[in-house]
């Protein structure tokens, strides 16, 4: 598990390293543009089984630590679906990972 650490929150967010991979990258454009967005996900049930919505800026600071040292593969259908969600008025929500498409 992963950790996306949001400002000076400690512990930071909880992710599986496949899934934080996937979100640094859709994060990474639209702060790169300097866009700001909200981000909601939801807690285990260690954590209360509850949700948060965290407001994504280029001002506050952000880490992606991770547990592996190897880099996951990634599925370019849910980078897409991942995006297409962070331009929603809800925000970037993690969302199921779609079958990646085999190129013939």
């Amino acid at each position: 598990m992963g950790q996306l650490v949001y400002g000076n929150a400690n512990p930071g967010i909880e992710f599986h390293d496949r899934t934080l991979a996937h979100l640094q990258i859709v994060i990474m454009i639209k702060l790169r543009r300097g866009e700001s967005f909200g981000f909601c996900f939801d807690h285990g049930a260690s954590a209360g089984s509850g949700r948060t919505t965290i407001w994504l800026s280029p001002a506050i600071p952000l880490q992606f630590i991770y547990l592996g040292s190897r880099d996951p593969s990634i599925n370019k259908l849910w980078l897409e679906a991942l995006a297409a969600s962070s331009n929603s008025a809800a925000g970037l929500r993690v969302i199921v990972e779609p079958p990646q498409q085999l190129d013939l």
